[in-house]
């Protein structure tokens, strides 16, 4: 493993660890109490699985995913990954990296919330974002070879001295929606959603290949192993962190009395217990410790979905260029940061509870497709069905309309009523393509 390996698997670290990979832990670690562990490894496959598995298949066309997706329906492919750009870049996923980055490094430190130290902030956050993806061509030896081993040595400084102070203690209580291992699965994987990585994977995984490539490596089986590794690398680091971070919230004391007025002040409970974590292991330093790892893991993750997006949009809309998009996404990033952190997180969990079904069933489908020869329709149906089921789940469970069939589908309780959905249909599309003749299996492009 070369040294360009390790830069470039750093890189894609930074670019997945941000606002949700930092928060979502230590919350999930309290709130499962004696399910902890089916909870944070459900939680890792979602939220480290998925996204590894989503670089590597992003390595099987020439073309990422955009050529994958292609051969399921073009109209498709371009539909749905502009849904996947416009997620994990200016609606939802940047802003927050901007909100998250204001409220656990200006507010424990200048102890104001106010919309106007908001305003300035976020101004300065977008502008250092602004210079470092303006030319992506230097963004991963800027952010893979200086600012991910700071990232780096910052969290592992906060997280030895959370086992030092909270590792002795018993583990918490469950909190409601915690009654058995099989509940706790369901809450740690659905709480994977919200990191948002799987189906960042799907636009990170270019910018990988792309690096890649930039060292000189052609060959596309070399580019695959070398994506590989550097997948690994990245889902190494995250997989210690998250347990970590989890572990030490499960052990972490925090009153109902507290819980309520974080809610009543509409303060998030994973920035209080990493600010707490912080502040207990080192004092005064310990909330600037917290605003550097803050500051340089949803910049990192900022920087990679900004130019991912840019790039993206340029490819299918290129009489606009690139600096272009990046100005454009970065302008609206900061106008929908300044709603604050639990808004942007609140406004993304139906759009991610729809999104992210469709994204695991085509990138497991592509999956297939290339171990066993398979026929678009083969993938065309389950697609479209698990699109359906998830749209008229999310509107059935925010009360939109009520449809009676979708209670009726097996783990529907746990959140999960895609899933038997996606393999059912799976197994009746392969059997649907084997009396079609006028098709011909897919075949994946290589360089």
């Amino acid at each position: 493993m070369n040294k360009n390996t390790w830069i470039i698997g750093f890189t894609l670290f930074a670019m997945f660890f941000g606002a949700g990979n930092l928060i979502f832990p230590p919350n999930l670690g309290l709130d499962s109490g004696q399910y902890f562990w089916p909870s944070i490894l459900a939680f890792s496959l979602t939220g480290i699985g998925l996204p590894l598995l989503g670089v590597i298949i992003g390595a099987v066309d020439k073309e990422g995913y955009i050529g994958s997706l292609n051969k399921i329906s073009p109209k498709f492919s371009i539909i749905f990954l502009i849904v996947i750009y416009l997620t994990i870049g200016p609606l939802f996923a940047i802003p927050r990296t901007a909100s998250t980055s204001f409220e656990m490094t200006i507010t424990p430190i200048a102890h104001t919330s106010s919309n106007l130290a908001l305003f300035i902030f976020t101004a300065i956050y977008f502008i250092v974002v602004l210079y470092l993806c303006i030319n992506p061509n230097k963004m991963v030896d800027r952010v893979g070879s200086l600012l991910t081993p700071i990232l780096l040595l910052t969290i592992l400084a906060m997280i030895i001295k959370g086992f030092v102070d909270f590792g002795g203690n018993g583990p918490t209580k469950a909190a409601e929606a915690y009654t058995s291992n099989l509940a706790g699965f369901s809450q740690g994987f659905t709480n994977g959603y919200l990191t948002m990585d799987a189906i960042a994977a799907i636009a990170f995984s270019m910018i990988v290949v792309n690096a890649v490539k930039a060292t000189g490596v052609k060959h596309a089986n070399v580019i695959l192993k070398q994506t590989v590794m550097a997948g690994v690398i990245a889902a190494a680091a995250l997989l210690f962190i998250y347990i970590s971070l989890g572990f030490i919230g499960n052990h972490m004391d925090v009153s109902q009395a507290k819980l309520d007025s974080l809610a009543a002040k509409d303060q998030n409970v994973g920035t209080y217990l990493l600010t707490t974590i912080a502040g207990v292991g080192y004092g005064v330093f310990g909330k600037y410790l917290l605003g550097i790892i803050v500051a340089l893991a949803c910049l990192t993750t900022a920087c990679g979905l900004i130019v991912s997006v840019s790039e993206y949009f340029n490819r299918i809309f290129p009489k606009i260029p690139y600096k272009a998009y990046v100005i454009i996404f970065t302008i609206i990033s900061f106008i929908l940061a300044n709603q604050g952190l639990n808004s942007v997180i609140k406004m993304s969990v139906p759009v991610l509870s729809v999104v992210y079904p469709i994204a695991i069933t085509s990138v497991l489908l592509i999956l297939l497709a290339r171990l066993f020869p398979t026929k678009p329709i083969a993938q065309r149906i389950p697609v479209a069905v698990v699109t359906i089921v998830a749209i008229l789940s999310i509107v059935d469970s925010q009360g939109w309309i009520k449809i009676g069939f979708i209670h009726a589908l097996p783990l529907k309780q746990y959140s999960l009523e895609w899933f038997p959905v996606a393999v059912v249909f799976t197994i009746i599309g392969y059997i649907v393509a084997a009396f079609v003749k006028n098709e011909k299996p897919i075949v994946y492009e290589k360089e």
